[in-house]
């Protein structure tokens, strides 16, 4: 029997269709918002954008934990995964002004410890026998991950950062909605 990494041969359960449609619709109005050009820099939109950040987080959090109860495989994972979102959109929520000084910096920080977490799980797969691509990727995000933790401080590093997720917010969106329709369909 041939192993196989196609969808159809994956033992998880998915998420429901609709919890996918309304991360994909969430995350495109965030990456939207981030796009507008000339509003970006007024202060009322990028408190607008914490808000909404604060609320996709908590909302995020819930959908974690109900997933934990539509599928309980990983179950510690998700409430874990919830909780944590939960209590971060709260504090956003609780103490926008303070969050929006924070939050380049923070975003920053955050995408590379990411970074360096996903390049150590891509190295342990290589050696054990994902292949060499995992292990070249693994290597090229423990670099990524660790530059921008080293320079998560510096000047304007925040900003550019945000552009960027606005770009991944937008595709990102775009893909999650179209997941969750084909999802439907199937």
């Amino acid at each position: 029997m041939e192993a196989s990494a196609s969808p159809m041969s994956m033992q998880t359960n998915p998420r429901p269709w609709w919890l996918l449609l309304i991360d994909g619709i969430a995350v495109l109005v965030i990456g939207a918002v981030l796009l507008a050009a000339p509003a970006k820099t007024k202060v009322d939109t990028w408190m607008l954008l914490v808000t909404m950040l604060g609320l996709w987080w908590v909302l995020r959090g819930i959908m974690d934990i109900v997933g934990m109860f539509i599928d309980s495989t990983a179950w510690g994972w998700k409430l874990f995964t919830g909780l944590v979102s939960v209590i971060a959109g709260s504090y956003i929520l609780m103490y926008p002004i303070a969050s929006a000084l924070a939050l380049p910096r923070v975003f920053v920080f955050v995408l590379g410890f990411w970074g360096l977490m996903n390049g150590i799980v891509l190295l342990i797969m290589a050696f054990r026998g994902a292949g060499w691509g995992a292990g070249i990727l693994g290597v090229l995000e423990i670099v990524f991950g660790a530059l921008l933790i080293a320079n998560y401080a510096a000047l304007g590093m925040g900003l550019s950062f945000l552009w960027t997720a606005a770009w991944f917010g937008v595709i990102g969106g775009v893909v999650l909605i179209v997941q969750a329709f084909r999802m439907k369909a199937a």
